[in-house]
């Protein structure tokens, strides 16, 4: 049974409803369906990047219901089964959103003053954030309070730019004119399904409902859900847990999504794996399981290291490869703590359109049931 608490006083009328619309799609079996409800659900709670705490709260209340150890430190919640040690899996919880810095005045909150050392330009989200700038016109936003998460007040974005002396992105809104510095706006997020698709803003609340799943599976392992990815703050927090308990490991799996630039980009392969990223080298015996796991159960894979060298070949300004949390957990760590990334493909990145395939959302379940040694649902 799910225990979800909603801060939006229609969230739970409106998910009902839709959830049960969307039953009649033939081409979902029974299991996605169950998972789409969930993360259906998760969609609608605000989890902007620096504000996180509701929806942690909500999150630490789900996972409750189940036989693991469930605990909180700063940035970080940590769900533990009968074998912690077995495997690690890894998924940040925050999202993009906008954050009150002034009268009537809203940046993006990934980026706003005190993340400034984090812009250094070779992150994928500051490469995207010139093509994402207008994308925003005509968005729904809602406002709630920073750590209770109460239901604030909706708005719309009439402008969004990006100010050259303050590198970030700027957006103007109405409707939310009394809010006062600090509070975080979201933006108005819906599940939609459509035939063989899913949109919302995914990044990453899709691989949060995944680690859900596998708990509510049956997962022996160690699940962690970090806060501050976007802002590139979530690596701390799951360093200082490992060091806080002296551990070490190479199989440390971090689920997120990546971004294609198309449809068609996208449905060229299930699930996307990497050697590397721009911080480290990835663990390779590790890899090499996933990729002999994916070859075993007819998953379809891309390695987005090497797709991205292969486009700056024809590039006279050359892509980042990215900066992943993983990537900086093994820079941090001297490779005491390590493994790989299993990515879920999508396009629309950063928006609240970001669309991934029900089928390589169901291949991603299957390729974690395995790795988990978990049963696959009847």
């Amino acid at each position: 049974m799910w225990h979800l608490s909603f801060t939006d006083p229609q969230s739970e009328r409106g998910f009902k409803q839709a959830f049960y619309e969307r039953l009649s799609v033939k081409d979902a079996s029974a299991n996605i369906d169950e998972f789409l409800h969930l993360l259906r659900a998760l969609v609608r709670e605000p989890s902007v990047v620096g504000v996180e705490d509701a929806f942690f709260r909500v999150l630490r209340r789900e996972l409750e219901e189940y036989p693991v150890k469930v605990d909180r430190y700063h940035g970080l919640l940590v769900a533990q089964g009968s074998e912690p040690d077995s495997v690690y899996l890894s998924a940040h919880i925050d999202r993009h959103g906008l954050l009150c810095t002034g009268p009537n005045e809203f940046q993006y909150a990934a980026f706003i003053a005190g993340n400034r050392g984090e812009l250094t330009g070779d992150s994928v989200s500051e490469q995207f954030m010139e093509l994402i700038a207008g994308r925003f016109d005509g968005q729904r936003v809602q406002a709630h309070t920073p750590y209770a998460g109460t239901y604030c007040g909706q708005g719309q974005i009439t402008r969004s730019y990006v100010c050259p002396r303050r590198r970030n992105l700027i957006f103007e809104l109405d409707g939310l004119e009394f809010l006062q510095p600090g509070f975080p706006v979201s933006f108005l997020d819906r599940l939609r399904v459509d035939q063989n698709f899913v949109s919302a803003q995914l990044d990453n609340v899709v691989s949060v409902a995944m680690l859900i799943e596998l708990i509510r599976s049956g997962f022996k392992g160690t699940a962690l859900f970090t806060a501050g990815e976007e802002a590139g703050r979530s690596w701390r927090f799951a360093v200082e847990w490992f060091q806080r308990h002296d551990l070490r490991t190479d199989r440390l799996i971090v689920l997120d999504t990546s971004p294609f630039p198309t449809l068609d980009e996208v449905a060229k392969q299930d699930v996307v794996l990497r050697n590397r990223d721009s911080m480290a080298t990835f663990d390779e015996p590790l890899t090499d399981k996933l990729v002999a796991i994916c070859d075993r159960l007819k998953i379809r894979h891309r390695f987005k290291d090497r797709y991205v060298e292969l486009l700056n070949l024809e590039r006279e300004k050359p892509l980042s490869i990215g900066r992943t949390e993983l990537g900086r957990i093994i820079a941090a760590t001297d490779g005491v703590v390590r493994g790989t990334t299993l990515q879920l493909p999508t396009t629309s990145y950063h928006t609240a359109s970001e669309t991934a395939e029900k089928t390589s959302i169901d291949a991603m379940l299957r390729l974690l049931r395995n790795i988990c040694e978990l049963p696959d649902p009847d």
